[in-house]
């Protein structure tokens, strides 16, 4: 038996190993099924952005491939609108040629027509004439010197004309052809 000097006495502020234990695993489960919960939580969450990802990439190597057959098409059919604008133009053409009448005055009319609608069709495309003439100034950037000779004009100025040049909005697309006054002797 024990005797009151062999008691140890028991402190109720700290709790023996088996209370702590109880009271630990008591809370210890609760923390555990909150963490359980947010994991499974984050884990659902990772899902749904890699799926988000996963389509975001999609759409995008779908648009680059849409982009990519677009360009493709823009090359291939970029005269179209100009081809359509020039039918006409080869349908005059044509029946002149069929034309057996050999009346002068109106092949002369319908190539001056033919022309017209030519003009047109290059009005709609933004497709210009350069044509220079006797007394401008030679532009290297919209002419081409072919020669040069006497004349009574500014050396550097164009004479006439062997070519017109022709713009296709801003650009370029030939330098006219022209004939320079050569500077004076």
């Amino acid at each position: 038996m024990q005797t009151p000097e062999n008691q140890t006495p028991i402190d109720e502020t700290n709790p023996t190993a088996g209370q702590a234990a109880t009271s630990d695993a008591g809370e210890l489960i609760p923390e555990t099924d909150e963490a359980q919960a947010r994991i499974a939580e984050l884990e659902a969450e990772v899902a749904e952005l890699k799926d988000l990802f996963a389509r975001a990439r999609a759409e995008t190597e779908n648009q680059r491939r849409r982009s990519q057959e677009e360009v493709i098409a823009a090359g291939k059919y970029a005269i179209g609108k100009f081809a359509q604008e020039l039918l006409p133009v080869r349908d005059c053409l044509e029946m002149a040629l069929m034309d057996q009448s050999g009346n002068v005055e109106a092949m002369k009319m319908g190539v001056d027509m033919t022309l017209k609608q030519l003009a047109g069709a290059f009005e709609k495309v933004n497709l210009t004439e350069i044509a220079p003439v006797a007394g401008d100034r030679l532009d290297p950037h919209r002419h081409q010197a072919m020669s040069m000779e006497p004349a009574d004009l500014e050396p550097n100025t164009v004479v006439r004309v062997m070519q017109k040049g022709y713009l296709l909005a801003d650009r370029v697309l030939r330098p006219a052809m022209v004939i320079v006054a050569a500077p004076k002797a």
